[in-house]
């Protein structure tokens, strides 16, 4: 998992409530389990008419966005089935980090196990952000993780918090095999202990 530390990027606005993972990766495309790909996918029936030619009323077809790697967009967002396919079809296109004023919990916890972080903040700060970047499209934001900061150009800025754990395991680009890898020695110093005292397991 590729560390998150600091992300510099462009930022599309998609202010709309309770997103769900059908409308992020519809369930008609679910048939791998492979991650990388996933990104044509990402939102096709807004992106793409039945025809399969772009949608260039979309915000990610929009040539000032198609580069974007934040989203910031309504609450609730990745409601609906837990297919993880969702966060995985948004790394794939490029998109690092959500700002919202919530999220839905499994999503949520997805976002993290992937290398993604979902930002939450108020919704007046999260109002004001959708403002900015339509107003000035191509406009880049600064996620901090390490700092717990958003910032905008304009000298604007929001903290906001994060589980210590979940901090931790994306700054490092650690994901959860990784952690389980990280106990290897007391692990197997267990199974060393559990054979020598209970030899009949």
């Amino acid at each position: 998992m590729q560390p998150f530390t600091v992300l510099t990027a462009v930022a599309a606005p998609l202010p709309l409530p309770n997103v769900d993972t059908d409308m992020i990766f519809p369930a008609h495309h679910g048939k791998t389990v492979a991650r990388k790909g996933l990104g044509r996918c990402l939102f096709s029936r807004e992106r793409f008419h039945p025809d399969g030619s772009e949608n260039p009323d979309f915000v990610l077809n929009q040539p000032a966005y198609r580069d974007a790697g934040i989203l910031v967009t309504g609450e609730n967002f990745g409601c609906g089935s837990s297919r993880e396919h969702a966060p995985w079809a948004l790394l794939d296109f490029g998109i690092r980090c959500l700002i919202a004023p919530s999220f839905a919990d499994i999503f949520f916890a997805n976002c993290f196990k992937n290398g993604m972080l979902p930002v939450v903040l108020a919704r007046a700060d999260v109002d004001h952000l959708a403002a900015l970047v339509t107003a000035r499209p191509g406009l880049r934001l600064t996620v901090d993780l390490i700092g717990q900061t958003v910032f905008a150009p304009d000298g604007w800025t929001r903290r906001f918090a994060v589980d210590p754990d979940r901090r931790e395991a994306l700054l490092k680009g650690r994901d959860e095999i990784g952690a389980t890898l990280e106990r290897l020695a007391a692990i197997e110093a267990y199974e060393r202990r559990r054979g020598t005292e209970r030899p009949w397991l």
